[in-house]
């Protein structure tokens, strides 16, 4: 098997944004290819309820049908006054053809006559490396803002306060957000994973 250091991984996305924090949190130790750099155009498959399935699912499907090591990730924004809501249906909250915009309007309006307005955001990575899985979970609580706040970011991002901090994600910058969120510490435990095989395969 390859090292560390010259080792390619498949990230089931081609959300720009997603690849990007992704590449900035791996760095130069794992090239790190989207699902157009292999030619995978078509929809992947999100069929199950739980995060920790729809990953699997799509990781699956990508690593069976080109051949390559490939991890997938599925997010969700689970609030506590909505009963976890949205949860695995955040990107389609408002509907299947609906943009983020429409997502964070449902969510203010759903919101809107709740004080308990505490939150997470829980990312589940799911790696399949030659035929094994391995998933790998990062959560970062905090509040739901009443408006949206700040221009950077993607997805629920506006809304969202992470805890022990005065802005929203969307108000810091990529390396700020990176420091701290759910993303983030899934793929720190990720990272910390593909180490840990490399010295062994190194040994």
């Amino acid at each position: 098997m390859r090292t560390f250091g010259t080792m390619e991984i498949v990230f089931a996305t081609n959300n720009l944004n997603k690849l990007e924090e992704i590449r900035r949190k791996l760095g130069d130790d794992v090239t790190v290819r989207s699902l157009s750099d292999i030619g995978c155009r078509e929809e992947l498959p999100e069929t199950h309820e739980t995060l920790e399935e729809n990953a699997l699912e799509k990781a699956r499907y990508v690593a069976d049908k080109y051949r390559v090591n490939c991890f997938a990730d599925d997010t969700g924004l689970e609030i506590e006054s909505l009963n976890g809501r949205p949860g695995v249906y955040s990107a389609r909250y408002a509907g299947p053809e609906c943009r983020a915009e429409d997502n964070m309007a449902r969510v203010l309006e759903e919101m809107k006559d709740h004080t308990n307005r505490s939150a997470c955001f829980r990312t589940i990575i799911a790696l399949i490396m030659n035929s094994n899985h391995h998933l790998f979970e990062g959560k970062v609580n905090g509040t739901i803002l009443e408006h949206k706040q700040g221009e950077k970011g993607f997805g629920y991002d506006p809304i969202f306060q992470p805890e022990g901090h005065a802005f929203s994600f969307a108000e810091m910058t990529m390396d700020a957000k990176n420091q701290i969120s759910h993303r983030a510490r899934a793929v720190e435990k990720l990272t910390a994973f593909l180490k840990e095989l490399r010295v062994t395969n190194d040994a």
